[in-house]
């Protein structure tokens, strides 16, 4: 479980193939904090930690992670947002999030406010039911309020402090992001779906 809110940046040194796998080393701050099996989002993915080489991790991406996320496309240079696992001690600061991503979307715009900025993402049409006006969205990996919600597109506003601290400030017009939406939408569709199979 994480909170969305992003405690480190990485950066992308090497990737590799497995056979349908991709392999990542990730250099980052906290890397040389990290134990192996310890779970970490990655753009809002959970991976679970294979190495720790001085300021670097390893992580592996299976093939139902790859066709789900952004990975796929993840090249030696790209800035990840990273965050530990929360502990359960302290405030939730962002909301819970589990690190399993639903899918993609795709920037549509981008707009500096002069103070803030505005980022707005299409997707796919069919989860349009789980994302609702004001409510929770996590965008590779960040914890964020939806506005201005239609069927298959939101907005989100951005602080100065997580545009600086965040990926956010890399992303552009027609980029793909990761998308995880507020778990407690999806188990009310899911009950509403059993429901009506009755």
């Amino acid at each position: 479980m994480f909170t969305g809110i992003i405690e480190a940046e990485g950066v992308v040194q090497n990737v590799s193939d497995d056979r349908t796998n991709k392999i990542f080393w990730i250099k980052s701050t906290i890397s040389s904090q990290l134990r192996i099996d310890e779970s970490l989002s990655h753009n809002g993915v959970c991976l679970t930690i294979e190495d720790v080489n001085d300021n670097a991790h390893r992580v592996t991406a299976i093939q139902e992670t790859l066709d789900r996320t952004n990975l796929q496309n993840w090249k030696e240079g790209d800035i990840i947002n990273l965050e530990r696992s929360m502990q359960m001690n302290g405030r939730i600061d962002g909301h819970i999030v589990q690190g399993h991503v639903d899918g993609t979307g795709s920037c549509i715009s981008t707009k500096d406010l002069g103070g803030s900025f505005e980022y707005m993402f299409s997707f796919d049409e069919d989860k349009g039911a789980l994302i609702i006006e004001k409510g929770s969205i996590c965008v590779n990996g960040v914890s964020l309020t939806a506005f201005n919600v239609t069927k298959n597109a939101f907005t989100v506003a951005i602080i100065p402090y997580t545009f600086e601290h965040t990926n956010f400030k890399n992303i552009k017009e027609g980029d793909l992001v990761n998308l995880e939406f507020d778990m407690l939408g999806k188990y009310v569709v899911r009950m509403i779906q059993l429901n009506v199979m009755k």
